[in-house]
């Protein structure tokens, strides 16, 4: 039996807009993963030429108040380490309170150590927060695609955080 003309248009019609329907479907969700990333993995998105600068920033306002920073960075395609710490009896501490402080240049093996800490680590977009009171450690990961946005890090687990802070102590007497 014949269908009509008009209910095949009808039938065609609606398979185009089922067809148009599925294909903006795939197309969000392929273009949402690519383009609007809510996080990104050091090691698989991340690789260590991508990398500009890494901060790792301990401030508090405890009675004495501590503040410790390392920052990892790249200049003309080599890396370094820096470092800096502030004592006081005031908070915020500020870079006159700086009593020590220092930057060496990195091995290609210190880097890759640096980079091993931050594999498998989390990245995410940054977010404004009002919360008072958070010593940190506040870790921001500059990268060649992180767009100004994805830029708030998160250790793969306790065991890297520590072979991290272990590293920079290492480092941190170097500069001594």
């Amino acid at each position: 039996m014949a269908l009509p003309a008009e209910t095949k248009q009808k039938v065609l019609l609606t398979a185009g807009v089922l067809f148009l329907i599925a294909a903006v479907l795939v197309i969000s969700l392929i273009g949402g993963n690519m383009f609007g990333r809510k996080e990104v993995i050091v090691g698989t998105t991340i690789k260590p030429e991508d990398i500009t600068e890494f901060y790792y920033t301990y401030d508090t306002s405890t009675n004495p108040p501590q503040y410790q920073r390392y920052r990892f960075y790249v200049e003309n395609g080599k890396g370094f380490f820096y470092h800096e710490k502030r004592e006081g009896n005031h908070w915020p501490l500020a870079e006159a309170d700086a009593t020590v402080k220092g930057t060496i240049p990195l091995t290609e093996a210190e880097w890759q150590e640096f980079y091993s800490c931050l594999e498998e680590g989390v990245v995410t977009k940054r977010v404004e927060n009002l919360d008072s009171g958070d010593s940190g450690p506040w870790l921001f990961l500059y990268w060649k695609n992180d767009k100004g946005t994805m830029q708030v890090f998160r250790f793969a687990g306790y065991g890297k955080q520590k072979a991290f802070e272990a590293l920079c102590e290492s480092l941190k007497n170097r500069t001594e």
